[in-house]
């Protein structure tokens, strides 16, 4: 399918979006600390408990020492044990996206993404990046200042996984959704960190209308800087891909030209994700299983692989090992949204991708080719 099928379909894709995000992030949930859950580490668990190739949520762990060194929620997390969704920053993220639009709608301004992180989040929901801003907003500074001042991880992952929403409801449209994620990211970062979330609004913003998954990552290689690091690492692991080197190699090659940026910067996670993309081509499940068994912010990485492949497939085609655990429920921490559809999130998406923008905005307007009219600031 290389297009929108109608109404339909693109609620059904919609929907494939926010439950691949939130099945991939319970899925990476448990083993998210990468300098411990190492890609071997994690693979060595799986075939103790006979759960390799990963086809469901992550089995229960095998021992003690296993258990200790997981992340607290995991007995919520694995499978048998899912009842709807824990609560994660990289879901509450999508959801703030959304109240964002329907607040502001597709005009919004960077400040405007700042005054409702402090009405809606709790400051300890916060992390890296994203706390770091919260308190400069708290202190009276201004975007880009907010990014800036005393803000160590300006190039981590946290704009990246804001993305999503921006790219759902501009189906079709990758330059106006990385656009709209560069307008939000700027508050918390900067360089390759802003890069990653345009590279991510755009890549979901083509899934809906890509014919493979290497069309979605061209058309978003297309949206950031060429010669930027993360331009390079994308290109670098389509092209390994495209020797037909292994997963597993292609991922030990990226751990070595990606060494010393740490386990939670936007670069190093992008290697991960396009890995799993491209090696998961398409199938929902093994796309899933092999970016959260790559390793690093096995969670972040999770819930946007999850996205595209959602995207990609449609809800109806999501094999039901991943959506019925979730009991169409989700946990936030934004407030007034915990316990909230998932279904009644997709349809408020679907209405803002429709066009249904809040009074006097004007739904978006194609150049040749699908794309927008304007261009993207560098």
């Amino acid at each position: 399918m290389t297009a929108v099928d109608g109404p339909a379909d693109l609620a059904d894709r919609v929907l494939g979006g926010w439950l691949g995000r939130i099945a991939g992030n319970m899925l990476g949930k448990p083993v998210e600390q990468g300098e411990v859950w190492t890609r071997e580490r994690i693979d060595r668990w799986l075939r103790r408990a006979d759960a390799l190739p990963l086809t469901d949520y992550l089995p229960e762990p095998a021992d003690e020492e296993d258990a200790l060194l997981l992340r607290p929620e995991w007995r919520d997390c694995v499978r048998g044990r899912v009842h709807g969704s824990c609560r994660d920053d990289d879901v509450d993220y999508a959801i703030l996206g959304l109240d964002l639009l329907e607040t502001h709608g597709f005009g919004f301004s960077t400040e405007q993404v700042g005054d409702l992180w402090l009405s809606r989040l709790p400051y300890l929901q916060t992390f890296t990046a994203e706390r770091a801003a919260y308190r400069n907003l708290t202190a009276g500074l201004k975007p880009p200042l907010t990014a800036t001042y005393d803000n160590p991880y300006q190039e981590w992952i946290g704009a990246l996984i804001r993305a999503d929403v921006h790219g759902w409801t501009s189906p079709g449209l990758p330059r106006r959704a990385a656009s709209l994620a560069r307008r939000d990211a700027v508050l918390s970062h900067t360089g390759n960190g802003v890069y990653g979330a345009m590279f991510a609004a755009a890549l979901i913003s083509a899934a809906f209308v890509a014919p493979t998954v290497r069309h979605a990552l061209d058309e978003a290689l297309a949206v950031v800087p060429p010669g930027s690091r993360l331009a390079r690492t994308v290109r670098r692991v389509a092209a390994l891909h495209a020797t037909r080197m292994s997963w597993e190699d292609t991922l030990a090659t990226m751990t070595r030209e990606t060494a010393g940026l740490g386990w939670i910067h936007t670069v190093p996670n992008v290697a991960v994700l396009t890995a799993g993309l491209l090696y998961g081509d398409g199938d929902f499940t093994r796309t899933l299983a092999l970016t959260v068994r790559g390793g690093l912010d096995t969670d972040s990485n999770g819930a946007t692989a999850g996205s595209v492949a959602g995207v990609l497939t449609g809800a109806s085609a999501i094999p039901p090992q991943w959506t019925q655990p979730l009991q169409d429920t989700v946990r936030s921490a934004v407030f007034g949204f915990d316990g909230a559809r998932i279904s009644e999130l997709a349809r408020r998406t679907v209405r803002l991708a429709e066009g249904h923008s809040p009074p006097g905005e004007a739904p978006p307007t194609q150049g040749p080719g699908g794309a927008p009219p304007s261009t993207v600031p560098p």
